[in-house]
Order: structure tokens, then sequence, then C-alpha cells
């Protein structure tokens, strides 16, 4: 039952449930009510397709910004307690006729890939069906040492990040078919992401997309279609039942009013627990003082040694034949630890531990005589309504107790309060058996609340030997964020640096002078004096910003459209420090406005003449696919930087062996025509290039020096705290990102056409450059500072000699002649000059500052 819609994608209609699969409950719900008639009454969200939808599906309310409502699938064993049977069968039955759709040579050469956390147990089930296909499936925690071998983003959900960690790289890089399942599918711009970066590194002729519901829209569809002819693969599309789902207008802002008005209502009731009824108040958990302290019951499972806990680095046929010969006595030993007078068990797996519990209950339920029941804990953050005609009934609220990457938070588990279990056995790996698993407000503890007896089943986590690496310290650093440093929000950046604001580093301008041309000491050894805007000057960059916020706002959306449709449709932005990160930031945001992406942003040192800051990039790859990090910078002057971290990435590579990142830069202006990906290479005015660190989040900039910086710790910088109340740096950003809208449509349309053009550098900057310092008998290119941004650096760090300005040069030369003015620094105008300016730095210097070896010093 193949329907083709275009050359490349194809519709496998559902067959009814297929045998062997049971049905759930009626409509969903129970006493004939669909769980789904809360939500669709009160914000008008329609159902509409195949009959069978209101039986898989209900309805439920996400506390998520990015979209209100929650298909609840009442067969997936996520937030709604199913049989087993009915949990396993449902993906088997979907394996099954994937194998009937490839045929028997095809699905040996298969791949299945399954999505976290929801659909970890669902696409493990499509793999055994399937038959001999290897499995895995992505996610969202990282292990030291193991790079990525890809990832995407999943842009409506609360928690984005996905890995593919493989233990085995060959998993990917076969020709054969790539199965991908999820539970849902609601735009498909998760498969799309997810093929899109595969295709890209491991290209195949054959897709297969499995989901239980294919909830896309006409438009969503034809967007795959069309994907799938421009890769030139053939898509199939396989689904337990299909539809769409209706949304009225405003549906998201109704659906937040309506989840803060039931939770301010909770609240106001105190979270009562309705005692002597079936049902407990929506949201738990219960005071910690009125809960019954009950001890706690392990089970020893006898988990094969070496066996792996599932899918996340790969689980392979040989390890499919492992396993089911050790179910029946590990369910045998589960059975034996049950209440004698358990009649209603629920099998509780964690988080992204779906498959593992899975089976466990699908074999305690063929060997006892006990009703069982399967669900797991999730970090999806839902609202809980005690009401028939809605999915998620009660909720348990308790901390996240396995370290996760992305820090500590809420976890839950929906509909477990009330239900009238008498036993419920966590299963957890053992990464998650922590003391906030035990602890008085931790999962066992919720459990126990509502249950006489819960037990634990631990199974051992698995992971991968590392690669051999040069012996380092195993763990670098997180990220430095405001407000503790800098003044940027959280969110907007991390610094890979190490704060060094305790630290006096500054010296008299003049001595550092002397200290870097004498060859004494290195500019990156100490920092300059901030210099302190006069008001006349500030009020010339509030001027500047107002005439340029929009000509800044363009250039910043063709190069982002640029990097996101060249380089990685989900890229990480890797903003060089100072000057890139107000770049790095804005790209952020435009990415965000235009794309609804939410793109990770660090900032890092590079220090001409020594390279980029080598634990910094090691960080990245420990965290992220090298091929998706996007450096960024402010602007090119001769392109010295862009040489420099071309050389420095050659030199890292060979000494850590680490592959992948890319020394093209993306900047905003390229007025030296040195890079292919940026905004505009014209050269005029960007204010953020005015000031120091009161336009770049209050951070100096980077040093390096081997007292303060030792071989394994990130370069340094100093949060300048007591300069908040001339800060601007978010001024700036705001200033800029207000203009989008107005400039997105030009923006696309210049990127689309750059794309098409020829964007080789020419390097006619670097030629000018020479040119400059031998005429002017300089005879050191690193003493002739090119464009607008460099001149302005010049006049606030260097001791200036004189600034050559094109002849004509308006506005954008107006902080550089007041500057100029007030430093004494004469201005000479030159015809054919290809920069709007050109800073030269004095040769002359005298003697002064010293560094930690007693000799001068420079930043």
């Amino acid at each position: 039952m193949e329907k083709a819609v275009n050359e490349g994608v194809h519709h496998q209609v559902r067959d009814g449930g297929g045998d062997g699969v049971r049905r759930s409950g009626t409509a969903g719900g129970t006493d004939g009510v669909w769980s789904g008639g809360w939500v669709a009454e009160r914000l008008g969200v329609e159902l509409v397709g195949d009959d069978r939808l209101t039986d898989l599906l209900g309805l439920a309310l996400r506390r998520n910004p990015k979209r209100a409502h929650l298909l609840v699938s009442n067969v997936l064993g996520k937030h709604v307690p199913q049989s087993p049977s009915v949990v396993y069968g449902h993906g088997f039955e979907l394996g099954r006729r994937v194998r009937d759709l490839l045929g028997a040579d095809e699905a040996r050469r298969a791949v299945v890939l399954g999505y976290a956390e929801t659909a970890t147990g669902l696409g493990h089930s499509v793999a055994d069906g399937l038959g001999l296909a290897p499995y895995l499936h992505s996610t969202r925690r990282p292990v030291a040492g193991l790079a990525p071998a890809g990832g995407f983003e999943e842009a409506h959900s609360h928690a984005t990040s996905h890995l593919l960690l493989p233990e085995d790289p060959a998993l990917l890089t076969g020709d054969g078919p790539l199965v991908l399942v999820d539970d849902e599918f609601s735009t498909g711009n998760t498969v799309l992401n997810t093929v899109r970066d595969l295709h890209e590194r491991y290209p195949r002729r054959r897709y297969v997309v499995v989901a239980l519901v294919d909830m896309r829209s006409a438009a969503d569809a034809s967007r795959l279609a069309d994907f799938a002819g421009e890769i030139g693969a053939r898509v199939d599309l396989v689904a337990a039942a299909s539809g769409t789902v209706r949304l009225p207008e405003g549906v998201l802002e109704k659906g937040q009013e309506l989840v803060a008005r039931h939770e301010a209502e909770s609240a106001a009731a105190g979270h009562r627990s309705s005692a002597g009824t079936a049902r407990p108040a929506p949201i738990d958990p219960q005071p910690t003082g009125n809960r019954t302290h009950r001890p706690i019951t392990r089970i020893d499972l006898r988990w094969p040694r070496g066996l792996p806990d599932g899918g996340r680095h790969g689980f392979t046929p040989a390890h499919r034949t492992r396993l089911e010969a050790a179910l029946p006595g590990m369910a045998a030993r589960l059975s034996a630890a049950l209440p004698q007078n358990a009649r209603r068990v629920l099998i509780l797996g964690f988080e992204e531990l779906m498959y593992a519990p899975l089976r466990l209950a699908h074999e305690l339920e063929r060997i006892a005589g006990v009703e069982v029941r399967y669900s797991t804990t999730t970090r999806s953050p839902v609202l809980a309504v005690d009401d028939p005609g809605y999915a998620i009934r009660t909720r348990l609220v308790f901390p996240a107790h396995d370290d996760p990457a992305d820090g500590p938070g809420e976890r839950y588990a929906y509909n477990v309060a009330g239900a009238g279990f008498d036993a419920v056995v966590a299963v957890v790996d053992s990464a998650a058996d922590t003391p906030r698993l035990h602890a008085p407000d931790g999962l066992l503890a919720q459990l126990a609340a509502h249950t006489p007896q819960v037990l634990l089943a631990v199974v051992p986590s698995y992971a991968p030997e590392p690669p051999h690496a040069p012996e380092r310290p195993s763990m670098l650093p997180e990220p430095l964020r405001g407000p503790a440093f800098s003044s940027y929000a959280p969110e907007e950046v991390g610094w890979l640096l190490q704060d060094l604001s305790d630290v006096t580093l500054e010296a008299p301008t003049e001595e550092r002078e002397e200290a870097i041309q004498s060859g004494g000491a290195h500019y990156a050894e100490s920092l300059p004096v901030e210099y302190q805007p006069t008001e006349q000057y500030q009020e010339l960059f509030h001027a500047a910003l107002a005439d340029s916020a929009a000509r800044i706002a363009q250039a910043v959306g063709v190069v982002t459209e640029t990097v996101l449709a060249e380089r990685s449709p989900r890229p990480v932005l890797v903003s060089l420090a100072r000057a890139g990160t107000p770049v790095g930031i804005l790209m952020r945001r435009w990415a965000q406005h235009r794309h609804g992406l939410d793109l990770p942003h660090y900032a890092v040192s590079i220090v001409r003449g020594r390279g980029i800051d080598a634990n910094a990039l090691r960080w990245l790859a420990a965290h992220h696919d090298p091929r998706d990090v996007v450096f960024v910078d402010g602007w090119t002057g001769k392109g010295a930087i862009t040489r420099e971290l071309a050389q420095a990435l050659e030199e890292f590579e060979k000494s850590d062996g680490i592959t992948g990142f890319d020394p093209e830069i993306a900047v905003l202006a390229d007025p030296g025509s040195c890079v292919r990906t940026y905004g505009t290479r014209e050269d005029f005015l960007i204010p953020s290039a005015c000031l120091n660190s009161t336009v770049s989040g209050l951070i100096s900039r980077t040093v390096l020096r081997a007292d303060l910086v030792g071989p394994h710790d990130f370069h340094g910088a100093k949060f300048y705290r007591e300069l908040a109340a001339t800060d601007v740096s978010v001024t700036f950003l705001d200033a800029v990102s207000a203009r989008f809208p107005e400039v997105a449509d030009a923006a696309c349309a210049q990127a689309k056409e750059l794309l098409a053009a020829d964007r080789s550098p020419t390097w006619e900057g670097w030629a000018a450059v020479e040119r400059i310092s031998e005429e002017y008998g300089i005879h050191d290119v690193n003493l002739v500072k090119p464009g607008v941004g460099e001149t302005t650096r010049v006049m606030l760090r260097r001791v200036p000699w004189k600034v050559l300005a094109r002849a004509g040069a308006g506005s954008d030369l107006d902080h550089v002649r007041l500057l100029a003015e007030q430093r004494g620094v004469p201005v000479e105008e030159v015809a054919d000059l290809p920069y709007t300016c050109v800073g030269l730095i004095h040769p002359r210097y005298t003697r002064g500052a010293t560094g930690a070896d007693g000799k001068a010093v420079t930043v």
C-alpha cells in the first residue's frame, strides 16, 4: 500500500493496527471519555484524520513557551502507563512493516535511529521487528572523550540538543537504508534536520521515516518531499495513523494563560491531596512531613556483563541475542521480589532508559499472574489536570538525579499517583543511582507516598572506552556566563575563559607600546588602561548607533543566512573574544528571530603569534561536533587573524588528532576581502568598535601569560564590574535586533545573491597594508591597522602616529576624528585608499611595564 507523492517521498498508509497489537482503552480515556476533550473544548484544538487517532492520542497542555499543546500517546509508555505488550507490540509491528517495505536484502543492510528521549524504546522495538538491524538512539548525555558522530536540534522541544555517540562510527557510514523513528511527526523539522545533517556526512540512497502518528500539515509534508528531491534520495513514511492538528488563532497565548491560571489555582489550594479518593491533587508531591517512609527494596537483576543498557552507543544483533537469553531469568528475579499480595504493578523506566524496562515489563507480564503496566519518567514539563477528559491526570515532581549535562532541574512521572498500583518498580541506570534519587524529595520518596511498595532495579550504565588521547586533565571547567562574568544574559554566550578580574594587569599605554615593539613582551601579557569615554564621545556613539543600526542588522542577517545555508543548519557559533562576541550574539538572535533556532554560542581567545586557545578547542570537541563550529569575528582588517586561525587549527589537528574545525571565519564586515562568509565588504562604522569593554559585556581583551595561564587552563580575561554605569553592551544589541523585522526580506535576498556569487578572497587588504607600510617608512605590517574598527582600536589602546582617511569619508569617521583631536593625532586625507581609514601605530615607545619575568610587558 504505497503511494508515490513525488520522485523522492513515498507514504505507506496505516493498515488498521496489524496482527499482535492490542488496543488501548476506549477512546484513550476512561468511561468512554476521550482524554483530549478537556483541551479541545477550551482551546479549540482539533484532531482530524484516521478513526484511530483518539484511541492513540490524548491532549494536554505544555509548560513550554514554544508550543501550547502536547499530543499524549496512549501506546508509547511515556506519559500514560500502558500494558507493555501494547507498547512493545506497536513498535514491533511497525518494524515488521518496514521489513516488508524494504524487502529481505535491504532490511539486512538497514540501521535504525531513534530519537531521545521519547522514542528511544519505540525505535528499539522497531529494530526488533525489522530483525537483524543494529540500533542507535540520539542522546542528551555526552560522554567525555567521545566525539559526536553527528547531532541536530529539535526546535519545539524544551531541551533541544541531540548527540549521536555510536561506539562504532561505522554504524552510520554504510549505504543501506536508514530508518528514523519518532513517536510523532508534528512538523517534520526534526527529521529534516537529522537527514540533512547525516546526508551531508554519510549520504545514502534511501531513508524510511517511522512514527506512531503522522500529524503534519500538507505544507510540512511537501517540505520533506521537496527536500528528498533536492538530495536525490528516496524517503518512505510508515505510520500507524495519520491526520492533522487544527490550531485556532492565538492558541499559544491562550494555552499559556490556561496553564498559568491552573497552576495559580493549584498553588492557592495548597497542593491539597484528595485523601480517600481515587485521584490525588493534579500537582504532586505531598509535603515531605506527611509521607510514610517505607524501605526501598533493591532487586539484583544480574544484568549480563558488558551488555549495553540500550541504544545510546549502539545495540547490535549480537547484543539482542544476549538480552533475549537473559530476560527470562531477570524477569523471574523481579517477579520473586514483588509483594505476595500485589495485583497491579508498574514498571517505571527512566527518561532515555525506556527499552530495558519495557522488555523487563513485557517478560514479567508473560510469566507473572499480575496486571503489569509500563511508563517512564520524563524531562517534559506538562500541566496536570484531574479530569477524565485530560491526558495527564497527576504528576510527581522530583529533582534530576543523573548529573545531567545541562544542569539540575525538575523531572516528572505522570499518571502514577492515584493509579492504584500495589507496587512500583523503578528501573534506572547506574549513572542515575545517586543520592538525589534517594533524597527525601527524590523520585523514590515521591513514589513511596503513593504506593504500598517501591522496588529499585539498577541496570549498569554502558559507556564506551574513550579513544586514547594525550594525557591531560579529564575535565575542563564549564563556560563562564553572566551575570557572574559579563553583563550579557547567560543564554547569550558562554565564555571559554578563566576569570582574572582580581589580578592587576593594566599598564600605561606608552609603556605597553614600548614593550610590544621592543620584543620584550607579548601584547597578550598585559591590558591597556580602559578608555573612559567623554560625554561628547558617548553622544557620538549613540548617534552612530541610531544611524547604522539598520545597516548592521542587515549585515547580521546576510552573514547568518549564509552560514545556515552553506556551513551548517544548526551551527555552533564560536566568537573570537572580544570583538566577535557582540556579532555572535546578534547572529544567534537572528537565527532565533527568523528560524526559531536556539543556537549554542561561546567566546574563545585567539592571540596573534600564539594561536587559538587549544583547551577551548578541546572543550568544544568534547561537547559538539567540530564540523558544526563556525568561528565568528567582528570584521577583517588585513586578515592577520584569519591566517592565524588557519595555522593554529592545522597545528591543533596534528597535536591532538581532532579534526573537523573549519578555519573560515564568518564576519560582519570584510573590507579586506579576506574571507568568503561576510555580511558586507563595505568599510563602515560598526558602533561596537567605538568602545572597549563597555560595548562587549564589560569583558577585557584576553590575556595569555605563563604565570597566570597554565598548560591546561583557558586563556584569561577580566570582568570590569565597576564600569556598569557606562555599560551599553545590551543597548547596542537591542538597538540592532529591533531592526531585524524591517531588513529581513532585504537580508535574505542579499544572502541569496551572495550564495550564487564568487566570494573568493582577493586579499586586497593585505596588499594595501604592505604598500602603506613601505610608503610611510614603517616596514612592519603589524603597525598598520586598516579599516574603521582597527583604526578605532589604535586610538583607544595603542600609541597612534597618524590616521589616513579616504578623501570624502563622512560621518563614519566622526568618532575617529574626535579621538584624534583628543590625542593630538593628525588625520591625513588620502585619495584611492581601499579602506575608509587606516590607523598607523607610532614606532616610538618608552620604557615601562614589566611582566612576571621582569621583562617589559604588553597586551
